[in-house]
């Protein structure tokens, strides 16, 4: 799909910023651009829209030289997403969207229909967002807009530079969740660039890893992180300590009337640490070690819960590399409604001496998760006076 053959970049002041870029970038794939800062990762990237231009060397997009294009008609078929979103602030939110099929000519009709489906799409209510003006929107929701108008034209080719990392951590994620879940829909071929490690195997098909100017590595996320190329890759790739809690759960005797009237809804987290089916088992450990936890739930691009895979049942069968994250999980046993009144839900966990519970909604969607620690958080915010008896209930300490 794209190919860098030979690429160099070196400026008028003498620095090589690129050195003997040789890649392929696979159709419908997302890949990731990865490095320190000033490693090249970006300056790779803006080659492929011709933001800039090699030195020397050749780039291939379908088989054809990316020198033959005008450099306005090539940029106008591949989608571009900037860290900063660049929305135009006296546009509404539909005519920002609307811009590169405006240049191409649409028609009216058409324009509006894909504007409808691109908002459904980044699940930003049509009806509501279309009318309103970026200042209105939160950034998260401002970079949804911007990841639409990159849509919007229906490109083969999309670029992404640094497109979350202004963001504050949970909206991050849920952004990544929704670049993941929106890539199983529409198949791009997507070139990420980040700087985040974490974040390149969670969305990433394939990691290229870069240092002053050169690829040091490429792979799949698993290849990487089983088979690091030298001391740098597995530097970049860190190693932290998996954080387990294998503490019992001990009966709750007593409910608190006010406390029955408490829901899990109220209670669980809402982001749980979650992982596809089809994740290699070293990627899973990668995710265990960022979330700081020992297991993960297994979901579609749906968010319809699967299954559960713990740290032991990965590392059991780490040996075999063609195993996936579907072929370790295991049911959930046990799970919770949303509504569900919290003694239900920790007298549930007593009994089957759990030390989370999954609520799932009618649909078997993951909404959110119950965990000790919630239910003690949750115990110290709205019931001062019954922290000590339940944080001793529970396991955990006050």
């Amino acid at each position: 799909m794209i190919e860098f053959q030979q690429v160099n970049k070196k400026y008028d002041d003498g620095f090589q910023a690129l050195t003997d870029i040789n890649l392929t970038i696979k159709k419908g794939e997302l890949t990731a651009f990865i490095g320190p800062s000033g490693c090249g990762k970006s300056t790779t990237m803006k080659h492929i829209n011709r933001l800039i231009s090699p030195t020397s060397g050749r780039i291939f997009i379908d088989g054809k030289d990316i020198s033959e294009y005008h450099p306005v008609e090539l940029r106008r078929n591949i989608g571009y997403v900037i860290q900063n979103v660049g929305l135009f602030p006296h546009m509404t939110i539909a005519k920002n969207i609307a811009i590169v099929p405006q240049m191409k000519n649409w028609d009216k009709a058409k324009i509006d229909a894909r504007v409808t489906e691109l908002l459904k799409l980044v699940n930003l209510d049509p009806d509501t967002y279309r009318d309103r003006y970026p200042s209105e929107l939160s950034g998260g929701q401002q970079q949804r807009v911007g990841v639409a108008r990159a849509l919007a034209a229906d490109p083969d080719i999309i670029l992404m530079d640094e497109p979350f990392s202004a963001l504050d951590p949970i909206t991050r994620e849920q952004l990544q969740e929704e670049l993941v879940r929106l890539q199983e829909d529409v198949h791009k071929t997507i070139v990420f660039v980040t700087h985040d490690m974490d974040e390149a195997i969670k969305i990433a098909d394939t990691i290229v890893l870069m240092k002053d100017g050169q690829i040091v590595q490429s792979g799949s996320p698993e290849a990487i992180l089983r088979r690091p190329a030298n001391d740098f890759v597995r530097s970049f790739i860190g190693q932290k300590r998996i954080h387990t809690n294998d503490k019992d759960t001990n009966a709750i005797e007593n409910e608190d009337d006010s406390l029955s009237m408490t829901t899990v809804d109220e209670v669980m987290v809402t982001q749980p640490a979650t992982t596809s089916p089809n994740r290699g088992l070293a990627e899973a450990i990668k995710i265990m070690e960022a979330r700081k936890v020992d297991s993960l739930f297994v979901v579609d691009k749906n968010r319809t819960l699967l299954g559960i895979v713990s740290i032991y049942r990965v590392l059991n069968s780490y040996g075999d590399e063609s195993l996936t994250v579907k072929d370790v999980m295991k049911p959930i046993g046990y799970q919770v409604e949303p509504g569900t009144p919290l003694p239900i839900a920790v007298e549930q966990m007593t009994n089957h001496r759990l030390t989370n519970l999954a609520v799932v909604d009618d649909n078997g969607r993951l909404v959110g998760l119950i965990t000790r620690g919630s239910i003690v958080k949750h115990l110290n915010e709205v019931y001062p006076a019954m922290i000590e008896r339940f944080a001793w209930s529970l396991g955990e300490e006050a």
